[in-house]
């Protein structure tokens, strides 16, 4: 047993790592000393700095912009044995003298720091006498103009540590996109080739997740309401808790006043209430004598709740950044979940409102219009979510780059659902015929593009549109041109969008962006992969009911399936997930057993081509799934 086994077994009273975890440990300690770690929102980040702290001699510095957290864990660390504190403006004056003496006579092995006070140049000088061994930086994505959470206060943390020279440097963040890394990169000095980086743990397949885009207030209350009871129950005995997320100060009011009448114990919260009310709201909805918070995006850090059963947006938040970061606080005991996202045509013209305004203003007050334009692209990334044809999981996987955990499909978001209600009538693998064969016109009219245009004019030629921009550019003497010339030109590009949210194309880079076929967009293309995305609905901003999955009986088996094989496939599922203390659906779904009992895969390789088969589940599932078919008799 290692020297962190035991740190970890005595210290923190844990039997194991995460793989990404002691990854990260050895790494620091032992390995290149230079490490970012991407993991969700209470995935165990800390311990990949709390546990090197309890074991180097000396003391180590965590850099943290959230107070409840540090006072959190500090009071934690202090219970195990392990000698911390916390330094920021909440304290009293002569408390505040009293640790700093004590910290800089050597005093504690973990010392919390809030950005603000590292402006000091007197504090960094006597840090730096103390020769940290480890310097960790909590919120990294903090730094990142181009983020979703930028704080001027962590600019000047690239000199801090040119200043403290520690020998091991931690960035830690539960979201950065690769152009965000790069930015934690180049402004931390973590030069690439010299740092270690992580991502792991985004994949949450017990969370179900949900759009529905209605322009009726009336409809959208209701449909929060319902969902709230779904996932709660009773009001006189709830599973659990919720969050419903608001755009404004004023909406979380007026949506927690609903939500009050509707029985619950609720409350709303945000930066306009008094301190003393929202450290209330904070320790009532800890204690579980509050059910429901109603708040803007400024409540949820540090939650340390478990049992969130639901996590609802009435309003769409100002990116995927912030929205996974929030609805990521439902269901971390691992027990099945709901994400809700609420929307509709007028969060375009909200959202542009409060980004005019927010931050990114000079001296005098003037607003940076690339800060404007930055936090508005980071909006279209989410409405694309919103729109988008392919697991909603999937999606966000493939936003923050980690390919890695993608499920091929979880097999319980709304959109995955409607795929499988349009595969129903035609077996287990096959989508609908006539939305697989536009996806493919429309991969086949990228292909003919061959580079030559942008995404609006390879729309454009899909439709069949003629006029001098695309005969000079050729693209109206394609084969391709015009193959959708039945569907509106607006519904053509969003097509096409929705494919790059699937996977199918990809875009380079440069001011002019050019689309091209990915390997997956090839392979579709030529049908050797089946299409697993939904065309956008001509019904697009309609609220839609969701689904429960039904278990087919034999009788209802497509011929192509083995039913026997079927069964022990369902047995062997149950198994892994008494196992793993999950519920079957998060091993697998019925459809992907079904698939695998109709073609029987005997390889990792042929197993990849199974929907809801990813990388994450083959390398968790893949050889017991394939044990099972091996050893049933034909």
């Amino acid at each position: 047993m290692t020297d962190i086994d035991v740190a970890l077994r005595e210290r923190f009273g844990l039997s194991s790592f995460h793989p990404w975890q002691r990854e990260a440990i050895e790494e620091l300690l032992g390995g290149r000393r230079r490490v970012i770690v991407i993991a969700p929102t209470g995935g165990g980040k800390s311990l990949c700095y709390q546990l090197p702290a309890a074991v180097l001699e000396g003391t180590s510095i965590v850099i943290s912009p959230l107070i409840a957290l540090m006072e959190d864990q500090v009071r934690a660390l202090t219970e195990r044995g392990v000698a911390a504190t916390f330094l920021a403006s909440t304290l009293e004056p002569e408390e505040l003298r009293r640790r700093e003496r004590e910290i800089f006579e050597g005093c504690y092995q973990l010392v919390y720091v809030a950005p603000e006070r590292l402006e000091s140049p007197w504090l960094v000088d006597k840090l730096a006498a103390l020769r940290p061994g480890l310097l960790a930086i909590d919120e990294a994505h903090c730094i990142s103009q181009w983020g979703h959470d930028f704080r001027p206060s962590y600019l000047r943390l690239g000199q801090v540590i040119e200043r403290l020279k520690p020998p091991r440097v931690l960035a830690c963040t539960a979201t950065a996109t690769p152009i965000v890394r790069r930015e934690i990169q180049e402004r931390l000095g973590l030069r690439s080739e010299q740092s270690a980086v992580i991502l792991r743990g985004f994949s949450r397949p017990n969370l179900h997740l949900t759009v529905v885009e209605s322009d009726s207030s009336t409809q959208r209350r209701k449909r929060m309401l319902h969902a709230l009871a779904e996932a709660l129950g009773s009001p006189d005995q709830p599973r659990g808790g919720a969050i419903v997320y608001a755009a404004t100060r004023r909406n979380t009011e007026t949506v927690a006043e609903a939500v009050v009448r509707a029985g619950w114990r609720a409350a709303p919260y945000h930066a306009g209430l008094a301190a003393s009310l929202r450290e209330d709201v904070n320790r009532r909805f800890a204690n579980r004598s509050l059910d429901v918070v109603v708040a803007t995006n400024a409540f949820g850090m540090g939650i340390d709740r478990a049992d969130i059963r639901t996590v609802i947006h009435v309003q769409a938040p100002g990116s995927v950044e912030a929205y996974y970061q929030e609805v990521g606080r439902a269901g971390r005991d691992g027990q099945p979940a709901h994400g809700l996202l609420l929307t509709s045509s007028g969060d375009l013209a909200l959202r542009r409102r409060l980004i005019g305004f927010s931050g990114g203003r000079d001296s005098d007050g003037v607003q940076d219009p690339a800060h404007v334009q930055q936090q508005w692209a980071l909006f279209l990334d989410l409405m694309r979510y919103v729109e988008a044809g392919s697991c909603r999981h999937d999606f966000i996987l493939r936003y923050f780059g980690d390919e890695q955990e993608t499920l091929g499909g979880c097999g319980h978001c709304d959109v995955c659902e409607r795929l499988e209600e349009a595969g129903e009538e035609g077996g287990p693998r096959s989508a609908s015929d006539e939305e697989a064969l536009l996806v493919r016109k429309a991969l086949a009219g990228v292909a003919r593009n061959q580079g030559r245009a942008g995404l609006t004019a390879v729309s454009d030629m899909l439709h069949g549109t003629d006029n001098e921009r695309l005969r000079r550019l050729g693209l109206t003497e394609l084969s391709t041109h015009g193959l959708l010339e039945d569907r509106p030109k607006a519904w053509v590009l969003a097509l096409l969008r929705r494919m790059i949210t699937a996977g199918l194309i990809d875009l380079s880079a440069g001011e002019f962006p050019i689309p091209h076929l990915t390997r997956l967009g090839i392979a579709t293309m030529k049908d050797e992969e089946p299409v697993r995305m939904l065309v956008p609905p001509p019904d697009a901003g309609q609220a839609r009911t969701r689904k429960k999955e039904r278990r087919p009986s034999n009788r209802e088996l497509p011929d192509d399936v083995d039913p026997s094989l079927f069964e022990r496939l369902r047995a062997t599922r149950l198994d892994l997930a008494r196992a793993k203390g999950v519920p079957a659906y998060v091993v697998c779904h019925d459809r992907t057993l079904l698939e695998i009992a109709a073609y029987k895969p005997t390889s990792m390789e042929a197993l990849a081509g199974i929907h809801g088969m990813g990388p994450a589940r083959i390398e968790r599932y893949g050889e017991p799934f394939l044990a099972t078919v091996s050893s049933h008799a034909p």
